[in-house]
């Protein structure tokens, strides 16, 4: 699938791995994984999870040389030369791995609520995603065509939020939209990978664009990684927020 704003790039997504509701169909999330990593790490975790009313889609990012890593190529939803959101943003990347995961889910029935969530990478192209639904375009000008209804990061930052304010201020409906998208977003003190500080800031700017249902949550302690208490707050938040029934807690 190649990306609407440049005709010499084509990205060449992973496999995408499915875990099906085991009871009533409610809502659809992509689930996007972190840099290096694929679709199936991500799927043994939700299928675990005691959201029977939730379908997971775990796609996998493709393989491209990432400048953090001197060129060297490994998976990733776009270009990154380091993890903190102060590099210049890949907006092709960006917006291919957006488009991608847009497709995926606009074949999903009229009636399911839609979502995005991720881990790290995963979780900063949930959040990018998150702009394009409320801005109603990608940064190449294109129509973003899904409706989400819940968005989840873990470990994450926001990218191009330099530019989001400007791009927000034209516009009276996406901060209408904004205002009425639950977004999520967990981090660890101890996270050294993605310094805590630049989640909090990713966070503090979308609430000052007008994303008026965000939750942050601080987990003591916490690296790079997820844990129950984290996995529990996802659980009880999607279910909430999603209006699922036949969870059990």
């Amino acid at each position: 699938m190649s990306s609407g704003s440049g005709p010499n790039r084509t990205f060449e997504f992973g496999r995408t791995h499915v875990v099906r509701p085991r009871g009533n169909h409610q809502a659809t999330i992509v689930w996007l994984h972190g840099l290096g990593d694929k679709g199936s790490s991500w799927s043994q975790l939700l299928e675990s999870l005691p959201l029977p009313n939730i379908k997971w889609i775990c796609p996998t990012a493709p393989t491209r040389p990432v400048a953090m890593f001197g060129g060297y190529p490994c998976t990733a939803w776009f270009d990154v030369g380091d993890l903190s959101g102060d590099d210049p943003d890949d907006l092709e990347g960006l917006d291919a791995s957006a488009a991608h995961v847009a497709n995926l889910l606009s074949g999903e029935p009229a009636n399911i609520k839609l979502g995005i969530g991720g881990f790290s990478m995963g979780a900063a192209t949930a959040l990018y995603s998150a702009t394009c639904h409320v801005l109603g375009k990608y940064s190449n000008g294109n129509l973003y065509p899904v409706n989400l209804s819940a968005v989840v990061g873990l470990s994450g930052w926001l990218p191009c939020s330099r530019t989001l304010r400007n791009r927000m201020e034209r516009s009276i409906q996406a901060v209408r939209r904004a205002a009425s998208l639950p977004v999520l977003q967990c981090h660890g003190l101890g996270d050294d990978v993605v310094a805590y500080t630049h989640g909090e800031r990713s966070a503090q700017a979308l609430n000052s664009v007008g994303f008026r249902d965000l939750t942050f949550r601080t987990y003591n302690g916490l690296g790079h990684y997820t844990v129950p208490e984290e996995t529990d707050e996802v659980c009880h938040w999607l279910t909430a927020r999603l209006g699922l029934q036949g969870s059990r807690s």
